[in-house]
């Protein structure tokens, strides 16, 4: 047991083992993904890696390692408990169409046991049941690779086909259906939209060995257990997805033109392995959070089980808000600053609920970005612009709780009545937090209707289920064709990225430099440093520069070289740090040398010459911060 296992020492433990098997390492993307319209977060270790994924060849080859931050809003509601974080870290490594099962599943077994001291009897793992309606068979073969490896340490791995309903039976290996062991972005198989690729998955889960004492109201109180059951016994670590299919149209799926290996292991979940922790809040990255909540309670950590999730909530809510935004997201209602806003006034509801009254989140900040000193030195480099933000936006959310008190004080003076549509209502219009809001309606004696506590909360729910299809509704083409969808366009998009960016910078000067960029099938947006709004005339001349080299039909020159080189050459990166030493530099003009209007490194994709593009028209320009523009183009 490595007792001394620090999140850093895991972590350069893994790129480096991984290196020694012929992996080259990359740095992480960041959490906003770059031109990529289908989705709001890079919510795992794949996302970035999909075009090679599906052909593409990557500057760096065909075996990858890398530790990617990701997000996942979608697990927001689920932390509370000793295991679900919505920022993590996810350990990876990539066989693009080289290796695949043997290799893959021998090396991590041999990275838990051999290199950082886990157990082997404590290891249990899953594979794909197979699917004959998708005509994709059970994975035999992983588990013949599985039970060799656990005989080599005299281990028999049985393997099991009714988990779910019969518990463990002495096994170690089980079978579970795609809604366990099948892996792509948008889910299960169904869910996948054209285009999209996915593949069964072999998962791996740590034994904390913990006795199943389960109280009367435990929801597993009579349900059999297993490893996917979640009564807190057994904790997935790593999941290698063999990525050799792709939907078609019709549903089907068709085998890839490469066998793919996409592994993604939590660094959090693998750290709390390591230390026989059942609690991945007990680690070095998140500890330190919890030890500086307790100062500023007065609680302790462990006072009760209400409490306790508050303080998980708030640890994991005010890290993903720090690294957020230090990949530049601000609150905002929508979009990625929606879901930042959200992390940071459900951390000060959490924050009243443990006594805390006066904005607390800023002076933590420092204790977050410590955390990261090693492995994102731009995050502690933010420090400060990071706790601005969160000042601002703690601030904001004082003055919209005292909205919410006026006017749970006019229902008391009127009706003397708070329906669930009205809590609900108060929650979504103004983020007054539910408990908040009982809370206060109990010190104005405002009746709750319906007047049982669980009716009332059963009608909230059900209001916010309401509220979020309708959302889901809204927002269903936000995924819809996957990377087939509007291919064509987001690509000239992209390019036309790079001749504004050219244009503004000959027209404002080489001040200017690229602070973001969003791509859609209806604009493209690009944020760029500038103090002043762009004049009429300035408009005009950026805009008929662009055009001039669209008509001109300018090459797209691609190049793989040495990152150093390509910034030696005149190309332009202002977030150097992000990418690896091999780079490709994509380059506007007659040549590369001497003759060109833009280069810069890029991960592509584009158009093989502007002409491709068509007119670009002026939407819009306006202020999002302070010395930052953003312009909207469209065909």
């Amino acid at each position: 047991m490595h007792q001394t296992l620090t999140a850093d020492k895991l972590r350069e433990a893994y790129l480096s083992f991984f290196e020694k098997q012929g992996h080259a390492r990359i740095p992480s993307a960041s959490l906003v993904p770059e031109n990529d319209p289908t989705t709001l977060f890079t919510g795992s270790g794949m996302q970035p890696m999909v075009p090679y994924l599906l052909g593409e060849k990557h500057p760096k080859g065909t075996r990858i390692v890398d530790s990617q931050k990701a997000f996942r809003s979608q697990d927001i509601e689920e932390v509370g408990d000793n295991r679900h974080t919505t920022y993590f870290e996810m350990l990876g490594n990539w066989s693009l169409g080289d290796y695949f099962k043997s290799e893959q599943l021998e090396w991590f077994f041999s990275f838990l046991v051999d290199e950082i001291g886990l157990n082997p009897e404590q290891i249990f793992v899953t594979v794909f049941r197979g699917n004959t309606t998708l005509g994709i068979e059970r994975d035999d073969e992983s588990v013949a690779i599985w039970q060799k490896l656990f005989a080599e340490h005299g281990i028999t791995a049985k393997a099991v086909d009714s988990a779910e309903t019969e518990g463990l039976q002495d096994g170690r290996i089980f079978y579970y259906d795609e809604s366990k062991n099948w892996w792509s972005r948008a889910g299960e198989p169904s869910n996948m939209p054209p285009g999209e690729p996915g593949g069964p998955d072999s998962e791996v889960f740590y034994d904390f060995g913990l006795e199943r004492q389960l109280h009367e109201h435990s929801p597993f109180k009579n349900e059999p257990c297993h490893v996917n059951c979640d009564c807190g016994r057994f904790l997935e670590i790593g999941n290698s997805v063999f990525m050799q299919y792709q939907k078609q149209s019709d549903g089907s799926f068709t085998p890839l033109p490469q066998q793919n290996v996409d592994f993604g292991g939590g660094l959090e979940r693998i750290l709390a392995a390591a230390a026989g922790e059942p609690d991945v809040f007990k680690i070095d990255l998140l500890w330190p959070i919890i030890t500086q909540l307790e100062a500023v309670t007065g609680k302790t950590y462990l006072d009760s089980e209400v409490e306790t999730a508050s303080f998980r909530v708030i640890a994991d809510h005010l890290r993903a808000a720090v690294l957020l935004i230090a990949d530049g997201v601000k609150p905002s209602n929508k979009e990625q600053g929606y879901f930042l806003r959200r992390l940071i006034r459900r951390s000060i509801r959490h924050g009243k609920m443990l006594g805390v009254q006066e904005a607390f989140l800023a002076p933590i900040v420092p204790v977050v970005t410590q955390l990261y000193t090693s492995a994102y030195p731009d995050v502690l480099q933010q420090t400060d612009e990071i706790a601005a933000i969160i000042t601002e936006e703690e601030t904001r959310f004082m003055s919209t709780l005292s909205r919410g008190l006026r006017q749970l004080q006019h229902l008391a003076r009127s009706s003397k009545k708070l329906s669930a549509k009205a809590a609900f209502e108060l929650y979504e219009t103004h983020g007054f937090p539910l408990e908040l809001t009982k809370e206060v309606a109990q010190d104005l004696n405002l009746q709750l209707e319906p007047a049982v506590p669980e009716d009332f909360q059963t009608a909230f729910e059900s209001a916010k289920k309401e509220h979020a299809a309708a959302s889901r509704d809204a927002s269903a083409g936000k995924f819809k064709g996957g990377l087939q969808d509007a291919g064509e366009i987001t690509v000239k998009y992209h390019t036309a990225t790079h001749l504004l960016h050219a244009a503004l910078r000959t027209v404002l000067g080489t001040h200017v430099e690229q602070k973001g960029s969003n791509i859609t099938q209806d604009r493209l947006r690009f944020d760029f440093s500038h103090s002043t709004a762009v004049t009429q005339a300035e408009r005009q001349h950026i805009l008929e520069l662009i055009n001039d080299w669209i008509k001109q039909d300018l090459p797209v020159h691609t190049q793989t070289m040495d990152k150093q080189a390509a910034l030696d050459s005149g190309a332009i990166a202002f977030f150097v740090e992000k990418y690896p030493d091999t780079v490709t530099v994509y380059t506007i003009g007659k040549n590369t040398d001497t003759d060109w209007i833009s280069k810069e490194l890029c991960g592509g994709p584009h158009v093989s010459s502007t002409g491709e593009i068509g007119q670009l028209h002026w939407k819009k320009e306006q202020a999002v911060g302070a010395g930052v523009r953003r312009v909207y183009l469209e065909l």
